[in-house]
């Protein structure tokens, strides 16, 4: 990821266009597209002190950072904009994260994957479970949109309780999946068939300790600041642009604070190793699903109280048509990695669908 490195650049850029072109006419776009550019290269940075960080402290601990760090650029986006009342925004950044993890960063890996490689393997069970826990996430969304949607209005303030304990419930199931993946011996591959990429030798610190913690402590730094000039555009963004804040949460937002996470897993197909591949792209799905959209909720709680932001409450109702491709999203997801095997044609397939949301998210209000 060194070359993502040259778009630190954008950093201070970000910083002079807040605080010396603010008030220009294209000064709010200046500092919405140098703050975006900045973000990329911060993220990855996140990621590779996460890591350095993960190696030092042994496999459970590590597991645990990862687990919990591993979308940690765009947790501090969602939080700004959370402060900000920027709910909408949120919610549209959790879809497109799940969405853009299972369509675009999968289709992609096995597109470029299958057409250097040819038929690519990978673990059949992990896939399967990990399929299960992408459509028990997706029921937990589904379900407190149903309920407003028949019964919203009958009681008083029942959404809000059911998401609550919704998250609670994903919560616990995101660390059951954890302890799950530290522990169980279910995963391993009793035919003996060894998958290319099964095998990974051990990464190797190349930062010392006190410069792992010092790249993430101004790295967050970093990406708080230039989340709050991102959220703060975003409105005359949207007015000079034409766009909606759903686009942008649902394809801007989740490519700026993941982009470094997915060239991973591009990079890692291209070396027929489609197992990581796959492992990178579920496991960012379900952290979403399952860590970062309930830590959410309760920390618009505590920001807010049981009373709710001006501009309404951070629950887990989304719109109808957001669950709806949320489902067809795990839905074609599964029907491709069930075999075990992958190739170009089915990566171009899941492209075909992100492509096909995108362009619908583009279009809605």
């Amino acid at each position: 990821m060194k070359y993502l490195r040259v778009l630190l650049v954008f950093v201070p850029l970000a910083f002079v266009a807040e605080y010396v072109f603010h008030g220009q006419p294209w000064g709010t776009q200046a500092i919405f597209v140098t703050s975006a550019l900045g973000l990329i290269p911060l993220a990855g940075l996140l990621g590779e002190a996460t890591e350095e960080l993960a190696e030092r402290t042994g496999p459970k601990v590590g597991g645990f950072l990862n687990a919990t760090l591993g979308n940690a650029a765009e947790l501090i986006i969602t939080i700004v904009a959370l402060q900000a009342g920027e709910i909408e925004l949120v919610k549209a950044s959790i879809t497109g994260s799940i969405l853009g993890n299972l369509l675009l960063i999968l289709g992609l890996s096995m597109l470029l994957g299958g057409l250097k490689n040819g038929l690519q393997h990978f673990d059949r069970d992990l896939a399967g479970l990990s399929s299960t826990m992408m459509a028990l996430a997706v029921i937990g969304l589904v379900v407190p949109t149903l309920f407003f949607g028949l019964h919203g209005e009958q009681v008083d303030m029942p959404l809000e309780y059911l998401s609550w304990g919704v998250a609670g419930v994903l919560l616990l199931l995101y660390g059951l999946s954890v302890l799950f993946t530290f522990t169980s011996p279910l995963l391993d591959d009793e035919s003996g068939t060894i998958f290319p990429g099964d095998e990974i030798p051990p990464h190797e610190g190349r930062w010392p300790l006190w410069l792992s913690i010092a790249v993430l402590v101004v790295a967050t730094v970093a990406t708080v600041f230039l989340s709050e000039f991102l959220v703060g555009a975003v409105e005359p963004v949207v007015e000079s642009w034409g766009i909606s804040r759903l686009f942008i949460g649902v394809v801007l937002v989740p490519f700026v604070g993941n982009v470094a996470e997915h060239l991973v897993a591009v990079q890692v197909a291209l070396k027929n190793k489609m197992q990581l591949s796959l492992t990178v792209s579920l496991s960012s799905s379900m952290q979403v699903a399952l860590f970062v959209a309930p830590v959410l909720v309760f920390i618009a709680l505590l920001m807010y109280g049981p009373t709710g932001a001006p501009t309404g409450f951070m629950d887990l109702h989304f719109s109808t048509f957001e669950v709806v491709c949320l489902g067809l999203g795990v839905l074609v997801a599964t029907f491709v990695s069930l075999d075990g095997r992958s190739h170009w044609m089915e990566g171009a397939a899941l492209l075909a669908v992100y492509v096909i949301m995108a362009l619908a998210f583009f279009f809605l209000e």
